[in-house]
């Protein structure tokens, strides 16, 4: 199985994560290539209704259990060891090209950092975090690496293209 190219999009809370990685995943598959993206949320999310047959398989010990529709698939699995992006794509997401992880700002791998002078807070990262290019509007702000402008798409998916 191939191993897909994994990019964490990192951030303080509004400061245009999702609306990027929304932006990059219709460019990139835009392109032919099979983006998959991952979410970190720091609060309890109930993945599986109560009650459901996936749930009760979950609740009875399966450590994982996929639904399957005529038209989707949802897996819900334990997710105890393997928290990364890097080890979630790898067993997950292994014929994705790409995976745009939004969050794991202290995960290791590569990072790219939207940062909004509006939010008025420093970076969540910095380049011993792997951190590899800023979307921004503070030129200040690590200078030596790429910057892009918040609405750059093109610019930003010729850069992480060129990651591959």
């Amino acid at each position: 199985m191939k191993k897909p190219l994994v990019i964490s999009i990192v951030g303080h809370s509004g400061s245009g994560k999702t609306t990027l990685v929304e932006k990059l995943v219709r460019s990139l598959s835009g392109r032919g290539l099979c983006i998959a993206t991952i979410k970190h949320a720091h609060h309890k999310v109930e993945l599986d209704t109560p009650g459901k047959d996936s749930y009760r398989y979950k609740a009875a010990g399966a450590t994982m259990s996929i639904l399957l529709t005529r038209d989707a698939l949802q897996l819900v699995a334990d997710a105890k060891i393997e928290r990364e992006p890097e080890q979630l794509a790898q067993r997950f997401m292994g014929e994705a090209d790409m995976v745009l992880a939004e969050g794991f700002s202290h995960a290791p791998g590569a990072k790219i950092e939207v940062l909004r002078r509006a939010c008025e807070k420093p970076p969540r990262c910095t380049l011993a975090d792997g951190l590899i290019a800023i979307v921004t509007d503070m030129a200040e702000i690590y200078p030596e690496l790429p910057h892009f402008d918040l609405e750059d798409i093109a610019g930003i998916t010729a850069f992480l293209l060129a990651q591959k």
